[in-house]
């Protein structure tokens, strides 16, 4: 079998640790941090078949030229010249059509119908337990004209098979019976489910040192060996890590990662906040996207996250407290009574998502090496996709079929 090396240890590394591991090849995951705090660890948690809209979309352009320049609406670029910002913006601006959408549905959909397949398997498969709730999601409304949106999404949805259930407000607080709901209606998809993002981090790191697999934390990787069109190591502040097989699974890095191979990746991290809060009396049941507000609401037991936003300002920018505070704005409209108090500056998270320019992940091999595999670029849906990408990078470095055609996630379609 293979040596494997993993360079990046968020949700999709270790995913991809897990599957190579279990299919017999000897893993090492490279990671800057300690697996305790990245962007896998703060998010929502939803594994969201019903996320089969790409973020490149019809009207998307229009929205964020109304948004961009205010830093508490849902979506906000800070101004700055940056050519690598241009290039994504001006991809992105041309992804964002009917005719593309039409094209990339698919290839998003065949992913996510099997990450959220294998999410399932792993739930009985780890050990070490994890939260995860199957009890769909909510896409709560309180405008008319978001209500035609989702309702012509959720027309969508049943065409490819996604079962829905459109409710009224009365119906949606009826399910919600200890906390006072403000809605026209929602869509409930209940083939979705959700996790607790950090536990589930938890127990794949614990179930990689089970199996046997080397977890190389707080190593930052400085460069690569290679000789022709292979890498023969990976070269860290740690030592040199030989190396059959690379993957490349360094999220919002991945630009300076693919840099140090002579790779241009066109990929932006947008930056999302979020807020959790312990010990709520009353508390929702179901997770919702309240989606005139853009906000997430996830229920863990009597914990609560509500998170949002997309922030791209590169790395290592300041918090901004105010697009917090309009996420938990966003919140109480939708929730007028529910019992959280705004919280102090420590305990705003921020993490950043990888962003390709269409929303679709970059996966597969690159024509540049022959055992490279890049797995980066998920945009939002990085846990809904985990799984399944997982399984698909180690039937590459398996050199093995994949379980669906991944010719719609080209790593080089954006030269």
């Amino acid at each position: 079998m293979s040596k494997v090396i993993i360079a990046g240890g968020g949700v999709i590394g270790l995913c991809s640790a897990y599957y190579a591991r279990k299919a017999g090849h000897e893993v090492t995951v490279i990671e800057r941090g300690d697996i305790s705090g990245g962007t896998s660890f703060g998010n929502a948690g939803y594994v969201s078949p019903s996320h089969f809209v790409p973020l490149a979309s019809p009207g998307i352009i229009a929205k964020g030229l109304r948004w961009m320049l205010s830093s508490t609406s849902p979506f906000y670029i800070k101004p700055r010249l940056s050519l690598d910002l241009i290039r994504w913006g001006l991809t992105f601006w041309k992804q964002s059509n009917r005719h593309t959408v039409e094209q990339n549905v698919p290839h998003l959909h065949a992913i996510l119908q099997l990450s959220r397949h294998l999410q399932s398997e792993l739930k009985q498969e780890l050990t070490h337990p994890f939260l995860m709730e199957e009890i769909g999601c909510f896409m709560l409304y309180q405008s008319h004209a978001t209500e035609q949106h989702e309702r012509e999404l959720a027309e969508e949805a049943a065409g490819l098979g996604i079962e829905t259930r459109i409710l009224t407000g009365k119906e949606v607080q009826d399910m919600e019976p200890d906390v006072e709901v403000n809605t026209l209606g929602g869509v409930l998809y209940p083939i979705d489910c959700h996790i607790h993002p950090g536990q589930f981090m938890q127990s794949l790191h614990h179930a990689l040192k089970d199996m046997g697999a080397k977890m190389q934390l707080n190593t930052n990787i400085t460069g690569f060996e290679r000789k022709g069109k292979k890498i023969q190591a990976v070269i860290t502040d740690h030592g040199r890590f030989e190396a059959d097989e690379v993957v490349m699974a360094t999220g919002s890095w991945s630009p300076e990662t693919s840099g140090m191979l002579g790779i241009n990746m066109i990929l932006q991290p947008g930056k999302g906040y979020s807020m959790t809060f312990d010990h709520l009396e009353k508390n929702l049941k179901y997770p919702a996207i309240l989606v005139d507000k853009r906000v997430a609401m996830t229920p863990f037991g009597d914990s609560l996250r509500m998170g949002g936003t997309m922030e791209i300002s590169g790395l290592h920018s300041p918090t901004l407290v105010k697009r917090a505070q309009a996420i938990m704005a966003g919140a109480k409209a939708y929730y007028p009574k529910l019992d959280v108090a705004f919280p102090g500056p420590e305990k705003i998270w921020h993490g950043y998502r990888p962003l390709s320019p269409d929303g679709l992940p970059y996966l597969g091999r690159h024509s540049k090496y022959e055992n490279l595999v890049v797995a980066s670029g998920h945009a939002m849906i990085g846990i809904t996709l985990a799984a399944a990408t997982g399984k698909i990078v180690e039937e590459l470095v398996s050199r093995t079929p994949t379980s669906i055609d991944i010719s719609g996630f080209d790593v080089e379609r954006y030269g």
